[in-house]
C-alpha cells in the first residue's frame, strides 16, 4: 500500500489580549479514516499524522513543524470522514499573524491557504466569529471537564448550608407535617386502646369481689 502526504488547508486569527481569539485553523485532507486507525500526536513545536484510507486503499502520513509554539491543552480538533479539523491555540499572545505556518520557509506543495476562513490582519476584528464551526470541536484530550454535566457538587454542598437548593423550599416542612399527620393519626387508636385495656381490667376487679 502507498504512503502519501495528504492536503493541508491554514488558517489564522490573533489576539494580543485574547487568548481564545489567538489561534490557527488547520485541516489535514485526510478521506476514510477510521478513528481507530488515527494516529495523531500534537506537541507544541509539531504535528504528526498517520492513517490508512479505506475507501483509497492509500496511508496518509504528515509532519508538521510549526512556526511557533502552540498550546496542544488548549487545541481542539473534529473528526469526520472527510478530514481531520484542528484548531490550534497560539502559545505565544500577538497581535501580528504568523508570516507562515511551517518553521521551514520552502514552499510545500501539500500546503494550502483555507480561503473560507481567511481574513486580512487588519480586518480580522470586522470578521464574524464562525460559532456553528467551533461549537462541533472536541478538546484534544477527548470529553469535557465536569463528567457530571459540569456540576459543581461544592456548589450544591454551600447551597445546603445557605438553606437549600432553589425550587426545594417547603419539601423539609412538607415532611414534617406529613410525620405530624401520621402521628396524629394514630393518637387515637392508642387511646382507644388504653380505654379497652381499662374497662378490661374493671371486669376483672368487680368478678373478684
Amino acid at each position: 500500500m502507498s504512503t502519501i502526504t495528504p492536503e493541508v488547508t491554514w488558517a489564522q486569527r490573533s489576539s494580543s489580549s485574547e487568548p481564545e481569539k489567538n489561534y490557527v485553523f488547520l485541516t489535514v485532507v485526510a478521506t476514510d479514516v477510521p478513528e481507530s486507525d488515527k494516529q495523531l500526536d500534537l506537541q507544541p513545536t509539531k504535528l504528526t499524522f498517520k492513517g490508512t484510507s479505506t475507501s483509497k486503499k492509500v496511508t496518509y502520513a504528515l509532519e508538521l513543524e510549526f512556526f511557533a509554539e502552540i498550546d496542544p491543552k488548549e487545541s481542539k480538533i473534529h473528526h469526520t470522514g472527510r478530514d481531520i479539523e484542528l484548531v490550534l491555540r497560539k502559545k505565544e499572545l500577538k497581535e501580528e499573524f504568523w508570516p507562515r505556518l511551517l518553521k521551514d520557509n520552502k514552499k510545500m506543495h501539500f500546503l494550502k491557504t483555507n480561503f473560507d476562513k481567511w481574513v486580512d490582519e487588519d480586518e480580522q476584528d470586522e470578521a464574524p466569529d464562525d460559532e456553528d464551526y467551533m461549537s462541533k470541536m472536541n478538546p484534544m484530550g477527548g470529553g469535557g471537564e465536569g463528567g457530571f454535566g459540569g456540576i459543581d457538587f461544592s456548589k450544591l454542598g454551600a447551597a445546603q448550608g445557605a438553606g437549600g437548593l432553589p425550587g426545594m423550599e417547603g419539601l423539609e416542612g412538607e415532611g414534617e407535617s406529613s410525620d405530624d399527620e401520621e402521628d396524629d393519626d394514630d393518637m387515637p387508636a392508642l387511646e382507644s386502646d388504653d380505654k379497652a385495656e381499662a374497662s378490661s381490667t374493671s371486669k376483672k376487679i368487680e368478678e373478684v369481689l
